[in-house]
């Protein structure tokens, strides 16, 4: 399992890197980078070098206007690049099955569907942690990342809970149900009842956003859409709340 990373030299305590230089130096470095955010309309050769040297490395690049940097920035001096480092590295799936075999355990993965309120991420993780999964999965792109906010708000279960990334998550489910693990969605109009599913086998848990639930891609992949009991006037639960409550009844059947 990767080790949690070293004290960045670069990032301040909440993880921002800004300044050309800075972040150059943090991609030199191999420091692990979760995002880098680049200002819109701006062309100059030294901003395309840390574009593709990120690219090169694997690090997720995106363009935001210079109203959001200002807002990240707290030097106020950030020149058109800010980069969000990552509390820790990033593993293979691979790794996290493999995990689960080594301990002799049906794999129990959480899927994280465009989750990206840090907050939520954060506190998934924690649960995940507690629950006993072997693994967390989130998209590349549209998805809070590995932060110090996220870092925080999980407790520390970022330090033991292997996060892996990958560039699309219908792909992944598909490839997934092909080593024979069950994908469950979560979803208000889903046709099983929490307390009909089988939780008991491989499987893997998919959350969707705070927003928009699961993705259309992401839903017509999954093996079962379940639907939480809801007694109240809400129809619908936070992502982290639903992630806890379908996690933990795989727990009671697992133990059963």
């Amino acid at each position: 399992m990767d080790e949690q990373r070293k004290d960045s030299l670069t990032a301040g305590a909440d993880g921002i890197i800004e300044g050309r230089n800075a972040v150059i130096e943090a991609l030199r470095a191999g420091e692990t980078i979760d995002k880098i955010y680049l200002q819109k309309g701006e062309t100059d050769k030294t901003l395309g070098h840390i574009a593709s040297r990120a690219r090169a490395a694997g690090v997720v690049v995106v363009e935001a206007d210079k109203r959001k940097l200002d807002a990240m920035s707290r030097t106020h001096a950030h020149q058109g690049v800010i980069a969000l480092a990552a509390v820790r590295a990033y593993v293979s799936v691979e790794s996290i099955l493999q995990s689960a075999a080594d301990k002799g355990e049906a794999p129990l993965l959480v899927v994280c569907d465009e989750i990206s309120d840090p907050h939520n991420l954060g506190a998934i993780i924690r649960t995940a942690e507690c629950a006993g999964a072997h693994g967390v999965i989130i998209p590349k792109r549209r998805s809070a990342g590995l932060t110090a906010v996220v870092a925080k708000t999980s407790a520390g279960a970022v330090a033991h809970m292997p996060v892996a990334r990958v560039p699309n998550i219908p792909a992944l489910l598909k490839d997934l149900k092909k080593q024979g693990i069950w994908v469950f969605g979560t979803a208000a109009s889903g046709t099983t009842a929490l307390y009909d599913a089988d939780l008991k086998g491989p499987a893997a848990i998919v959350i969707g956003s705070e927003g928009d639930g699961m993705t259309r891609l992401a839903m017509e992949n999954c093996d079962f859409l379940v639907s939480i009991p809801m007694r109240g006037k809400l129809n619908s639960l936070n992502a982290s709340a639903a992630a806890a409550i379908l996690l933990y009844e795989a727990v009671r059947q697992r133990q059963g």
